[in-house]
């Protein structure tokens, strides 16, 4: 294990040399008026899809991309290739791409929010967790599962991002991640959803959610009862909590959408709402954070470890991309408007509490379909599938038909919270629209003395 682990190092070691090495040669061209940034992208992951608890497609990605942005006066002009491994046919590929862009970018407009880091720096990020066995873990889900209708697919594998400046720039970062997304289908098409992500592959957890939910199968089996519309007190698990904040992240961090009165948090920056005290959220890269994402931006500007978002229920910083920092004179903390890397602060309700603590209303997994009913109010429309349970006394008794709620969430994290969870949840995007997503979310389970639905 040793030995295979220093030969995958040493691997990476030239893989940032190469990259470095097609840099210099391409910056050693530049010329006195111009700035050119490098970009490295790079993949490596595997990827098994199953059916039935059983693999009905398995495949791999290999897969690096070099981006160019060649930077004149106060323009700029972009493109990629894909590279080969072969150093001397990449820096030729490259090399074109470059002559390329010299021909566009003098027919191009000035772009008035131009911004790059103007300071050299450096680091380095090497993944320390070991790279997930697919096969292996494969192999004990299905065990776990023998006997369910299990439909889902695992994803895992090592993301590259480099990036080399003519300014000075030379940063490198390698993460290692894996991501199960499932769901356990019972009778009369009713299904069960699981998520399970991290660094580093325990089996434990997977086995003790297929556990779990073969409990859920059997509730689901029971007749489902169908409620009136109305306000219930509910418990949100933090998969149905990541449907809401990702509303929030909709516009609502973002400095451009917030100086152009954008954003559906206006209320709230604007101290005319505010949520719960115990309500913090944060964008979090430092020791803290998953160390998915590179501390990097494209523009050479550095991340902060923590940014606060949230806090005591009140409005905190903004996002500040190189894009809007220049347009309104802000120093640049984010690589986007949009957070990444999102964290929620824990609470006190214990797990084995939950129920009890609910009493008499709902139990929700998921939610679905989310969008703004009325963004201006913060008031976020969506519906509960499978997975939500009518509890009595701190007993689950039956599944709950499908419902459509319509509630703001100036209520749900404000003055009708009643407790947050103890525990918080890694979640991971299962995006893969152009690679693997490295976005990733921290969050508890919400208790609500109300939640409002319409339908």
């Amino acid at each position: 294990m040793i030995n295979a682990r220093t030969e995958r190092q040493q691997l990476e070691i030239d893989a940032r040399d190469c990259f470095y090495a097609i840099a210099e040669r391409l910056q050693a061209e530049a010329r006195v008026d111009e700035t050119l940034f490098c970009e490295l992208e790079a993949e490596q992951s595997d990827f098994v899809r199953l059916n039935c608890n059983r693999i009905r497609q398995a495949g791999e990605v290999r897969h690096a991309s070099l981006q160019l942005r060649l930077i004149e006066d106060d323009r700029q002009a972009e493109a990629s290739c894909d590279l080969s491994g072969d150093l001397a046919h990449d820096f030729d590929q490259a090399r074109v791409l470059l002559r390329q862009l010299r021909l566009r970018i003098r027919h191009l407009p000035p772009d008035p929010h131009l911004q790059f880091s103007e300071e050299p720096s450096r680091s380095d990020r090497w993944a320390s967790e070991p790279l997930a066995d697919a096969g292996a873990a494969v192999e004990a889900i299905m065990g776990a599962a023998e006997g369910l209708n299990l439909v889902g697919i695992w994803a895992s594998g090592e993301i590259t991002h480099g990036l080399a400046s003519s300014v000075g720039h030379r940063h490198w970062h390698v993460s290692r991640s894996f991501h199960f997304d499932w769901s356990c289908h019972g009778a009369d098409d009713r299904a069960v959803k699981g998520s399970y992500a991290g660094l580093q592959w325990d089996a434990t957890p997977v086995r003790e959610r297929l556990a779990s939910m073969r409990e859920e199968l059997d509730i689901l089996a029971r007749p489902a009862k169908r409620l009136l519309p109305g306000r219930y007190r509910a418990w949100l698990a933090p998969m149905a909590v990541a449907e809401l904040t990702d509303m929030l992240a909709w516009d609502g961090f973002d400095l451009k959408s917030q100086r152009t009165r954008q954003s559906p948090l206006l209320r709230l920056l604007d101290g005319e709402e505010h949520f719960d005290p115990r309500v913090c959220l944060r964008e979090v890269h430092g020791a803290d954070g998953t160390g998915l994402l590179p501390a990097f931006t494209s523009e050479g500007f550095l991340r902060p470890e923590t940014l606060t978002l949230i806090e005591w229920g009140e409005a905190g910083s903004p996002l500040v991309d190189a894009r809007a920092g220049k347009e309104y004179g802000l120093p640049v903390n984010a690589a986007s408007g949009y957070p990444e890397s999102l964290a929620m602060a824990s609470g006190e309700l214990a797990a084995d509490q939950v129920l009890s603590a609910l009493g008499t209303g709902l139990l929700i997994g998921n939610l679905w379909y989310c969008n703004w009913s009325d963004p201006n109010y913060c008031r976020v429309t969506g519906m509960t599938r499978f997975g939500t349970y009518w509890v009595e006394n701190g007993v689950i008794v039956a599944p709950v038909a499908p419902m459509r709620f319509d509630d703001s969430l100036y209520s749900l994290f404000g003055d009708r919270l009643a407790a947050l969870g103890a525990e918080t949840q890694l979640l991971l995007s299962a995006q893969t629209y152009g690679g693997r997503s490295l976005e990733s979310t921290r969050l508890p389970g919400l208790l609500v003395d109300g939640m409002e639905f319409a339908l």
